[in-house]
């Protein structure tokens, strides 16, 4: 296995029953990044994540983990820390106490100020003596990442980590991975907001029926991808209007309207014609005040690679 990658899968599949979860899955994920998996409900990623923890094995092809394969037995590679739909914890025992019980269960060195670190390093240290039966999930969400950080992987693998956390949570876990990547573990997460996706990840995959529709950097994914919605707002919406109208590859697609108490133009175009737009309106003296996709790329590039005939739905 090539030293770079933290995860490598050929022809990975896995069934349950007569559902099929993953059909071939063929993935490289670099190390030291931060990976997003995104798809629709049953596309396989939590059953993809699982398989990465050791939750679950797969029916066929071959699975590497940090230059280790995986075989048959339920045990997590070496290196590997995270969960699957919601962390595992003992809803009678206070934070702390969960901690030093998750530890303990691994046999890892359960010194206080581990425990201290990472409680603190998530925010709960004000109410690391409290039950967890208590927490809200957002609350629980963080616990199960310190649990995480005990460990020290070098390969964590998180679903849907953002769910239930309020502002401030999201950004104090976003400020943990981003730490975390920086000393170079390797991030693989699931999530249904393409924001989260889009300001943590460096690379992301695409998965629709099991099967891997996109993988590879967000850049490529938004440069690949179709044409895009764009809100422009400039000092003269009418002339704006005008040479969006003559100017070549775009197409006015809304009548200026309101948008954050001024009028916005809505065009449609690639990248490149977007820019030339902006610099004829600079040129022209009218002043662009913004210009910005309708909807990200990252979600346009989903909704268009998971799309699905109706009749397949």
């Amino acid at each position: 296995m090539d030293s770079q990658l933290a995860v490598r899968a050929v022809g990975l599949t896995k069934c349950f029953g007569d559902v099929v979860a993953l059909d071939g899955v063929d993935l490289d994920l670099g190390a030291g990044l931060v990976h997003g998996v995104a798809g629709p409900n049953g596309a396989g990623k939590t059953t993809l994540l699982g398989l990465l923890l050791g939750l679950a094995v797969a029916d066929g092809g071959q699975l590497t983990v940090l230059g280790a394969p995986v075989g048959r037995a339920l045990v997590a590679p070496r290196g590997v820390a995270g969960f699957v739909d919601g962390p595992g914890l003992y809803p009678s025992l206070t934070a702390r106490k969960n901690l030093a019980a998750l530890a303990a269960l691994r046999g890892q060195n359960t010194r206080a100020g581990r425990i201290e670190a990472a409680l603190d390093e998530v925010g709960l240290t004000e109410v690391a003596d409290d039950r967890v039966r208590g927490f809200s999930l957002g609350m629980r969400q963080r616990l199960g990442l310190a649990a995480a950080l005990l460990t020290g992987p070098r390969l964590l693998v998180l679903d849907e980590p953002s769910n239930g956390l309020d502002p401030a949570g999201k950004l104090q876990v976003h400020r943990v991975l981003r730490r975390l990547a920086d000393s170079g573990t390797t991030i693989v997460l699931s999530s249904h907001r393409m924001d989260d996706l889009e300001a943590l990840c460096s690379e992301v995959v695409i998965l629709a029926t099991g099967r891997v529709r996109f993988a590879g950097p967000l850049g490529k994914l938004a440069s690949d991808h179709r044409e895009l919605e764009y809100r422009l707002l400039s000092s003269d919406p009418a002339a704006a209007r005008r040479m969006a109208e003559a100017a070549p590859g775009v197409r006015v697609v809304a009548e200026p309207g309101a948008w954050r108490g001024a009028e916005a133009l809505v065009v449609r175009a690639l990248v490149p014609a977007v820019e030339a737009l902006v610099a004829a309106l600079a040129a022209a003296g009218i002043g662009v005040r913004e210009v910005a996709p309708v909807v990200s790329p990252l979600e346009a590039a989903f909704l268009d690679l998971t799309e699905q005939p109706e009749e397949e739905q």
